[in-house]
């Protein structure tokens, strides 16, 4: 890769004068194309970039100038079309239209958490839970999984539920009182 040669004074003044001979000539073009005056500004600068990054082949160019500088323009203008193209469309978050993907952190705390207490529940009260809420089993289904009668997976299921609560609102009152 070649070495490019660290710009000058004149280097600057080229793109100084550049932008005040071409500058709203070109903004105007790009504006009218885009009917985005942001982005039209953003071209702008772009080409003036380019134009300062190859300011020694523009002094030395025989050709237009300005016509360099509005097929760079036309090309900046390209480039952004494809980059957008390929890019979802940004729509902003309001209180009308929340977040297209929810942050699932909390569902992850709250997954963790309900495993820990999962962990202090007794065997039968864990499996009935597990195959009703994890696998997603029926009753009678989980009662024929773990061979007990489905009036059986009903009273574990609620005293496991319920022994659940009591540890996670204890979970949550030692927290608070921990702050």
């Amino acid at each position: 890769m070649a070495r490019r040669r660290p710009p000058t004074s004149s280097d600057e003044a080229l793109v100084r004068s550049l932008y005040e001979q071409h500058g709203a000539a070109i903004l105007a073009y790009v504006s009218r194309i885009t009917g985005d005056r942001a982005l039209a500004e953003d071209v702008l600068q772009e080409t003036l970039i380019r134009a300062w990054r190859h300011a020694e082949t523009l002094s030395e160019q025989t050709g237009s100038i300005r016509g360099w500088m509005f097929t760079v323009a036309r090309n900046v203008m390209t480039d952004k079309a494809r980059a957008r193209a390929i890019r979802p469309i940004e729509v902003a978050e309001s209180a009308s239209t929340g977040p297209v993907e929810r942050d699932h952190a909390d569902r992850v705390v709250d997954s963790m958490v309900a495993l820990e207490a999962l962990e202090h529940l007794s065997e039968d009260h864990r499996r009935v839970l597990v195959e009703i809420y994890f696998q997603g089993r029926s009753v009678a289904e989980t009662a024929e999984q773990l061979g007990i009668p489905a009036g059986t997976v009903k009273s574990r299921s609620h005293n496991a539920l319920k022994n659940l609560r009591e540890l996670l609102v204890g979970r949550s009152a030692a927290l608070k009182g921990a702050a």
